[in-house]
């Protein structure tokens, strides 16, 4: 986790640079704690897990015609958490594929039955 978080906060900062805000000054357009702002672009805490928060950041880094670059913005901060975020979770069900899918990540074979839904999951069925 502390590698999710030291990768969106620097993602955040290059973001909040590159629209040429200050920290300050981003801070005041979100109406966020320059301390804790700072404190996440250092990877020191989590970011906020609110959507709403995270949607008004995005637009003030210059993130609002492009819906899907919001989207990821909002998934990267979840995944820095280390949560999953919550609308993968609801989908189908998806919480019941999870440890196949873990399991495959960490190179341990999953049985063929989650081999099975883990197809189905993806396959939309």
């Amino acid at each position: 986790m502390y590698k999710n978080l030291k990768q969106f906060g620097e993602n955040l900062k290059d973001l909040r640079i590159k629209k040429g805000l200050t920290l300050r000054k981003a801070c005041r357009l979100v109406n966020y704690d320059p301390s804790n702002w700072s404190k996440i672009e250092r990877g020191i805490i989590s970011p906020p897990s609110d959507e709403k928060t995270l949607k008004r950041w995005a637009t003030a880094l210059g993130m609002s015609k492009n819906k899907e670059n919001i989207q990821k913005f909002i998934d990267e901060a979840v995944i820095a958490q280390g949560i999953i975020p919550r609308d993968i979770l609801l989908e189908k069900n998806a919480i019941k594929y999870l440890p196949a899918f873990f399991r495959t990540l960490r190179n341990k074979k999953p049985t063929k039955e989650e081999i099975d839904r883990l197809i189905e999951l993806i396959r939309g069925s």
